[in-house]
């Protein structure tokens, strides 16, 4: 994987996006939903899984984070769902988004890899964008598993993936997530819950028992 250069009252005291952050084993995940079925599903992730998650009702813009999750397309293209909102609150970052596709994947992010760009904004500094479908648009088979590995690479991008400023995990502290999947793909929330948390405990606590995704 590579790497580019409403609210929530934070749990610790968050600094700066470009100042280095106090080194942690995970990082803060505020999962959002704007419907109560997702937001349902999610508080069962944050029940469950070790480590600083918290659920948020509401949008992901309201969150005060260092990055944004963009459950996208392959190919970096941002017209619909939450990427459609990303692209409108942060102008430059759909084509910061391609740019890195075409630098560092030919042009096609693979399912299962993530990049981190910048947003163009202070706060949240950051998008990672790791896709939960090849074409724009795609509906997802109910058996999919796209959400686990979206997510998977979202969480290896914080723990493995540099900036030019150093450690990703070093200038983001706090992540917000949407559902994965759960918009245009048509994945129900409690199958996306259920591969988040799967893909927490791979990457975060890989000897605990998980159940099947």
């Amino acid at each position: 994987m590579t790497a580019e250069p409403g609210t929530h009252t934070g749990h610790d005291d968050v600094g700066s996006s470009f100042a280095p952050l106090p080194d942690r084993p995970t990082p803060e995940l505020v999962l959002c939903a704007v419907d109560d079925l997702l937001a349902q599903a999610w508080t069962t992730v944050a029940d469950t899984v070790d480590g600083r998650v918290f659920v948020h009702r509401g949008s992901v813009l309201d969150v005060v984070a260092q990055a944004v999750v963009s459950p996208a397309n392959s190919y970096g293209w941002m017209r619909g769902g939450i990427d459609a909102v990303y692209a409108r609150a942060y102008p430059d970052v759909e084509q910061n988004v391609r740019s890195a596709v075409l630098a560092y994947h030919g042009g096609e992010l693979p399912i299962g890899e993530a990049v981190i760009v910048p947003t163009g904004e202070s706060e949240p500094a950051w998008l990672i964008s790791a896709p939960t479908m090849r074409e724009p648009g795609e509906r997802l088979p109910r058996d999919t598993v796209h959400p686990y590995l979206a997510a998977r690479a979202v969480f290896q991008q914080w723990r493995d993936g540099r900036l030019d400023q150093g450690r990703v995990r070093d200038h983001v502290h706090t992540i917000a997530m949407p559902g994965l999947g759960t918009g245009v793909g048509g994945v129900a929330p409690a199958s996306c819950a259920r591969q988040v948390a799967a893909a927490w405990d791979e990457v975060f606590t890989p000897d605990r028992p998980r159940n099947g995704r």
